[in-house]
């Protein structure tokens, strides 16, 4: 097995993941106890809920929770900050909200095998080559 926590897989725990998780779990119940009769618990677990997914957003902002997809296996833990957080994450929905735009990556290239900033990305087809054109073939 490899990584430091005994599994082989990334499973995304985070602060932000079970924080707002936690606030979630508490909102719901609360809605439900709204349903059940006590009407200020609908309104009140609703406020609770949006308060969690607020909490969750600013938590992953601050470094605490991960960027979208796996993570290197160094940092599964738990508490391990994501360094990437301030700059953003490519394909993030809650980095974009908050105006946070990352250099360009490798999930970036465009069809000619360009990065955004128009360097050619290294791996990439050139189009005109027999790369490209076995590349072309093969999809």
């Amino acid at each position: 097995m490899s990584g430091s926590k005994g599994h082989q897989y990334d499973e995304g725990h985070t602060i932000a993941g079970w924080g707002g998780t936690a606030v979630a779990t508490v909102g719901t119940a609360l809605v439900g106890v709204g349903v059940c009769g006590w009407t200020p618990g609908t309104w009140l677990g609703l406020g609770v809920v949006v308060a969690a997914a607020l909490l969750t957003w600013a938590l992953h902002l601050a470094g605490w929770g991960k960027a979208p997809g796996p993570r290197p296996a160094d940092q599964w833990g738990m508490g391990t900050r994501d360094a990437s957080a301030r700059a953003g994450h490519l394909n993030c929905l809650g980095c974009r909200l908050a105006g946070r735009r990352p250099a360009a990556g490798p999930e970036r290239i465009t069809a000619s095998g360009t990065s955004v900033s128009g360097a050619p990305v290294s791996g990439a087809p050139v189009p005109g080559t027999r790369a490209a054109d076995a590349a072309d073939a093969v999809s």
